[in-house]
């Protein structure tokens, strides 16, 4: 007889009910993997998941009202309300409350309002399974907005609750781990437990995750070494280190269904691995929507995405204006930093037949991009993952990346470029690299159909998932 298991898969947001950013994407496309697993993979076993999500007032999906139920705070109960909607068959739970309805964004700019939000929502989650009459296996977190699930699940397993229940946090992005919750868990009766945490981190959420987590998923293999040093751990290294056997790297996937240049409608002319040139069409589109010079030959180079020091945008700014022997265009589509979209306008100014500079979030615009741009440019300082690379070459826009964390582990020599330090310098050889290699023109369309054919489905990641919680369930007997 086929064994379920029963994993709550909890985030801060999923697509396409909300979405901020990649954990979006991650929490949309993983459980919907896990459930759609072959036979092969999971051999007798089935997949019962069930996304919660906090009931950000953004949401406007059509749920119906499940449940209400108490939750005790400094000796007065809040309200809990859970409405049910569905994501292609998967039940999704909504979770109201005032710590959430009274914010009106899915992130607030002031931590302290965070923690309340994420607090109340990781404690309401945590009782799901007994208001739904729900056994649950494995109680899936990501990042330190849920990471008090598990750190609870934990004090409650101490208590003797939840025997049966293992935890996994899926880490994203370790620099954000969340404010003090010394107060917010006094306030719930719930303590600071004893860990060998460093002092500063005993009381914020990502932390107090690592330290109650069955297993820990950092989201590629390069960037769960790479916290293990100082470089990367943000001062965690020492006790990651410690904690190293529940440790282990699983790449993010990519929704290839969703992300497909054969079937995007936001491209103009639509496109497979084995007719690459029709590419060209959409570079012609993109360069007349943006205003820019119609040319064929000229390599485009593009950038995507947050607006960030994190993303060497500064890097990429200060490489492309003194990469004057050359011709080239530059598109950036993205917003962040002040400081940084003043450089960008800037460039735009300095080359105004070359630049265009798109200040916003425009997710037919950044398809249209990867569909027709020749190089993206990724200059990381970290990234645990990322999945713009990825998209770019689905769509035969070839990246050029500094080897860091999942960017080392999704681009070889085959698909992309690669620098190892993170410098001018370095960006500079790798992107001369590029474009000499783009003036072949047989040499440029091999790479690109190579990058093409590259398999970024969610198939592997789901199977390594799954391996997981079997590993861990087997501990559990």
């Amino acid at each position: 007889m086929p064994k379920t298991i029963h994993v709550l898969f909890l985030a801060a947001e999923a697509d396409p009910f909300v979405k901020v950013g990649g954990l979006g994407d991650v929490a949309n496309a993983l459980p919907r993997a896990l459930r759609n697993l072959p036979a092969e993979a999971r051999g007798d076993s089935v997949l019962d998941v069930r996304l919660v999500l906090p009931h950000h007032g953004v949401i406007k999906a059509d749920a119906r009202p499940l449940a209400i139920f108490p939750l005790e705070r400094d000796g007065k109960e809040l309200s809990v309300q859970v409405s049910e909607t569905a994501l292609d068959g998967m039940p999704v739970y909504l979770i109201g409350g005032d710590p959430i309805s009274s914010v009106g964004s899915v992130y607030s700019s002031n931590p302290a309002v965070d923690a309340e939000k994420y607090s109340f929502f990781s404690l309401a989650a945590l009782e799901l399974p007994r208001i739904l009459n729900w056994h649950v296996d494995i109680l899936h977190a990501h990042d330190w907005h849920t990471a008090l699930a598990v750190y609870a699940l934990l004090l409650r397993r101490w208590a003797g609750g939840m025997k049966g229940t293992a935890s996994v946090l899926t880490l994203h992005n370790l620099p954000y781990m969340g404010a003090d919750v010394t107060d917010i868990l006094a306030s719930y009766n719930l303590p600071i437990a004893q860990t060998d945490l460093p002092d500063w981190a005993r009381a914020l959420p990502l932390p107090l995750g690592l330290f109650s987590s069955d297993a820990v998923a950092a989201v590629s293999p390069s960037y769960a070494r790479e916290i293990l040093t100082p470089e990367f751990g943000c001062g965690l290294e020492d006790f990651i280190h410690r904690r190293r056997e529940i440790l282990r790297g699983i790449l993010n996937g990519l929704d290839t269904d969703s992300f497909n240049p054969a079937t995007d409608p936001a491209v103009p002319f639509q496109f497979t691995s084995e007719n690459p040139a029709i590419r060209e069409k959409n570079k012609t589109a993109l360069q007349e929507k943006l205003g820019l010079p119609v040319d064929a030959v000229t390599p485009m180079i593009a950038m995507v995405g947050r607006m960030e020091r994190q993303k060497g945008v500064d890097l990429a700014l200060g490489v492309m204006k003194k990469l004057t022997d050359v011709p080239w265009q530059f598109v950036l589509l993205g917003t962040g930093d002040p400081a940084l979209e003043d450089a960008a306008q800037k460039l735009r100014a300095e080359f105004p037949g070359r630049v265009r500079v798109e200040l916003r979030f425009d997710g037919a615009l950044a398809r249209q991009i990867y569909a027709a741009a020749d190089m993206l440019l990724m200059p990381s300082r970290y990234e645990p993952c990322g999945l713009a690379q990825m998209i770019a070459m689905r769509y035969g826009c070839i990246p050029v990346v500094h080897a860091v964390g999942g960017l080392e582990d999704t681009v070889t020599d085959a698909t992309g470029f690669r620098f190892k330090s993170a410098t001018p310098r370095s960006l500079r050889a790798a992107l001369v690299k590029a474009l000499a290699v783009y003036s072949d023109r047989e040499r440029w369309r091999a790479l690109q159909q190579s990058a093409m054919r590259k398999d970024f489905s969610w198939a592997e990641p789901a199977r390594e998932y799954f391996e997981l919680y079997q590993t861990l369930l087997e501990k559990q007997k």
